[in-house]
Formats: structure tokens, sequence, C-alpha cells
């Protein structure tokens, strides 16, 4: 009797520690040290993109100083690694002499910009098409997958090369911006209007299921709007869904921006970003290899922690998962 006595004693004094579906994500994520490392990474080069400024300031370099002492009289990077030294600690770039770690922190901004602009953009269209033809249905879902078919056949990359330059000036002449500015609102129109079907059908297909749904039928017959319905009972259940897409897509959108700046349809000289960068690097790479390695490096890490990282968002976030 004792023993059963100590035994509803423990049971009388345990807790049942009750988690959101919030905690839940954040426990798993946690418990993923390659999700975790992958997230500080990513961080480290976002936060060195947009503070370029400070840090550059605080090393005493420019992207846009040249530094003729650091070359040769063939224009290269004196010693080895090119040109690598407490000074400059990841080289400099052979002919001009900028300093190759300013060159890409400010390029990397620009790179940032455009891939969280146009991830979010798309991401934001998507939902709004996704939604409204998955809830409503009837022809409006029917033009709008037609029309979305025929964008995801479209050859978006050939497009893009053969209307970057007049889209470009007609920007311009409207004065909504001049020279890169315009290529980059150019350039993140194209990648939003060709991106938003593919997440639109997922959403579509989610808010088509969902409609059925008892939640959703219970709503209903008390009586609530389809606004109501959308806002309070679809859209929560669809944000796992636009995390894990805008954590998949941003490396996406980073990686193509950096090819079509190096195709020549992106941003241009002098300002800097990884496509031009490795463009530039072409050039060199026989005699200075250094300087098409180091800035493929970064890149390739970039693009993979923000791919570990969207694996592990996704991880955390599959109700499949033990939350243990």
């Amino acid at each position: 009797m004792a023993d059963v006595a100590v035994v509803d004693s423990e049971v009388a004094d345990a807790t049942v520690v009750q988690r959101t579906p919030r905690q839940i994500a954040w426990m798993r994520f946690r418990r993923n040290k390659v999700g975790v490392i992958s997230a500080c990474v990513a961080l480290f080069f976002i936060f060195g993109a947009y503070l370029a400024p400070i840090i550059t300031r605080i090393l005493g370099l420019s992207n846009t100083k040249t530094y003729p002492e650091t070359l040769n009289g063939f224009a290269m990077p004196v010693g080895g690694a090119g040109g690598m030294s407490l000074s400059h600690p990841l080289g400099v770039e052979p002919g001009a002499g900028r300093d190759l770690l300013a060159l890409l922190l400010y390029g990397s901004r620009i790179s940032f910009s455009v891939a969280i602009i146009t991830s979010v953009a798309s991401i934001g269209l998507g939902m709004l098409i996704g939604i409204t033809t998955g809830y409503f249905r009837g022809k409006v879902d029917a033009i709008v997958g037609r029309f979305s078919d025929f964008l995801l056949s479209f050859p978006s990359t050939f497009m893009i090369i053969a209307l970057a330059l007049p889209l470009t000036q007609r920007v311009e002449a409207l004065h909504i911006a001049q020279d890169n500015g315009a290529r980059i609102v150019v350039l993140v129109v194209f990648f939003v209007f060709f991106g938003w079907p593919g997440f639109a059908r997922l959403v579509r297909s989610q808010a088509f299921s969902m409609r059925e749904r008892d939640f959703v039928m219970a709503a209903q017959a008390l009586g609530a709007s389809s606004w109501r319905i959308i806002t309070k009972e679809l859209l929560p259940n669809l944000w796992p869904t636009a995390i894990v897409f805008l954590s998949i897509s941003l490396p996406g959108y980073l990686a193509a921006e950096a090819v079509f700046s190096f195709l020549g349809v992106g941003v241009q000289a002098p300002a800097s970003t990884f496509g031009l960068v490795l463009s530039d690097a072409v050039t060199y790479w026989r005699d200075d290899p250094a300087y098409l390695i180091i800035p493929s490096a970064y890149l390739i890490i970039i693009v993979l922690s923000l791919n570990l990282l969207g694996d592990a968002i996704r991880d955390a976030l599959d109700p499949k998962n033990s939350p243990s």
C-alpha cells in the first residue's frame, strides 16, 4: 500500500507541459545542429552585407578606392593568394586594385536586396492568387490556372535576356529609376512575374483541400464571411508553407541575380555584385586563380547555408516529426 501511495503522489505532482505549434517547431529547430549553424552563417553574411559601410570604415577600406601599391608592373596583385594581407584580408582586384572584401560586402548587399524583395513579393502575390482561386474556384480558378501553366512553361531566361535592355530604357524614360536602379527594378519585376505561379499553385491546392475541412465548414455554418474564413481559418494554416518557400527561394534568387549580372543584363559596373566580380575574374583566372576562387567560395557558402537553413525550417514545421 505504501508503494501505491508513493506512485499516486508522483502522478499527482507530475504536470503535463503543453506547447504551442510555434514552440514545438522552435524546439525541433534547436535540436537540428546543421540548421542552427546554417542560420548563424547566413545571418553573419546578411548582417555583413547590410553593415558593409561600417565594416569597411572600421577596416579602413573602400569599394571604390583603388590601391595601386598592391599591384605589380603587370597590374596583378603583389604576393600570393591574390594579394592577401592584413590590410586586404581577401586580396585585391587585378587591374584596378580595389579591395575584394569591400567589393563582396557591397555586392552581396545588392544581391540580398534583390533576393529578399523578389521572394517576399512572389510569395505575397502567390499567396493572394492561390487562396483566391483555391477557395472560390470556378472560372477564375480555370483562367488563372491556364495562365500559370503558360508562365511555368515559358522560357523565362531568354525572355529576361531579350527584354532587359529595352525595359530598362523604358524605366529610365519614365524617371522611375536610373542606371543600375532601373536594371534592379526590371530584374525584380521579371523575377516576380515568373516566380509567383509555382507558389500560387501550391497554395491553391492546400486552400482547395482545407475548404472541405470541418473547421472551415463550421465557420461557414455559423455565417462567417469569406473574408473572415480566409484571414482567420485558411491564412494561419498556410504561413508555415510560406516560410518554407521563402527559405528555399532566397538562395535561388540570389544565384539568379548573380547569373544575370554575369550575363550582362543585371547590375553593371561601377557597382559590384557576385556576377560582376565572377565575370571579371574569368579574365584573370590563369594568372590570379584566387580572384575566381574566393568570390565563388563566398557565394557557394551563402547559398549552401541558406539551402540547409531551408531544409531545417521545413523539418521543424513538419507535423509528422516527433515533438519530443
